[in-house]
């Protein structure tokens, strides 16, 4: 009988059995992922765990496990992250910062502080120790400016990140990157900065201007000496043409004078042809010149008159 009820109730007992064994597993060991370290405290005294997956320990009070994210937080400061911080001309300017930061080394994290909060706080005051140092270091226009030349934000982002990290290699902290994430001016000083930048620009502006009038003088300068160049050729052609013209026509004066009356009958034709180069009915009286030509008898008739018997 014994047996028997042994038996009948064997699937409760061995659901109890993994039940138990469940717990104990629970209790006796811990698992870790990739991107987790722990810290197991045996009495108080920290060891370091990085290798992931099931580890065993002691249950609590003897043992306790601090558990650490090792991968890289990103940190913009807690109270006062956005405040004044006066550059090395004496200019107020509201800067606020961000850090990349991971847990390098777990153990030295856990004795140093103990957590993400407090580390933060460490964090947040080494952060505007920093960042109101080295801004101290540089002008206002090498912070403010719209030419990138006269910038030095990279040279003051290295400075914080190399002081924060030598700050924070005892504490177990690795510092990835250091950046600026905005830059404002109080309002009594942006009118000012507003106004620099406009007086900048307007004397830019003038500089341009006055090339431009110095190229446009150079250019009319020298469009005008071409044109007086061209000016003087032609002259001096047209006095030539004229001159050959008065050599030839003094030619041609000379015969006239000996013959004035062909002068005038040749006067007379050109005059002819002008007016009767094209279709033209004339009812004009012969006695007038030029048309005295066309009478009867006269010197254009007769000497026409052989060409046509010809």
């Amino acid at each position: 009988m014994a047996t028997g009820k042994f038996f009948k109730h064997w699937p409760t007992m061995l659901l109890g059995i993994m039940v138990a064994a469940i717990l104990l597993v629970a209790v006796f060991s811990y698992q870790l992922n990739q991107t987790e370290s722990a810290v197991v405290t045996t009495f108080g005294r920290p060891a370091e765990v990085n290798e992931p997956g099931l580890h065993f320990r002691w249950p609590f009070p003897f043992q306790k496990i601090h558990r650490f994210d090792h991968r890289i937080r990103c940190f913009e400061g807690g109270a006062g992250k956005l405040e004044e911080t006066m550059t090395a001309d004496g200019q107020n300017i509201l800067v606020g910062i961000y850090v990349n930061y991971r847990i390098s080394n777990a153990e030295q994290f856990f004795v140093r502080l103990e957590n993400i909060t407090k580390a933060e706080d460490q964090l947040n005051s080494w952060m505007r120790g920093y960042k109101n140092a080295a801004f101290g270091q540089f002008r206002f226009n090498q912070v403010v400016n719209t030419d990138p030349k006269l910038m030095k934000l990279n040279e003051i982002q290295d400075q914080i990140k190399t002081r924060l990290a030598e700050s924070c290699k005892n504490y177990g902290l690795e510092i990835v990157s250091v950046g600026v994430n905005s830059i404002n001016v109080p309002k009594t000083i942006s009118d000012k900065v507003f106004d620099r930048m406009i007086s900048e620009r307007q004397s830019v502006a003038a500089d341009f201007l006055a090339e431009g009038e110095r190229r446009a003088k150079e250019i009319r300068i020298e469009a005008d000496t071409k044109r007086a160049i061209s000016l003087a050729d032609a002259e001096a052609k047209a006095k030539v043409i004229r001159a050959e013209g008065d050599a030839e026509a003094a030619k041609y004066y000379a015969v006239f004078k000996e013959n004035p009356e062909l002068a005038e009958f040749l006067r007379k034709l050109d005059s002819l042809r002008l007016i009767m180069k094209g279709r033209t009915t004339l009812v004009l009286d012969t006695n007038v010149a030029p048309f005295d030509l066309l009478k009867p008898g006269s010197e254009v008739l007769n000497s026409v008159k052989p060409a046509a018997s010809k």
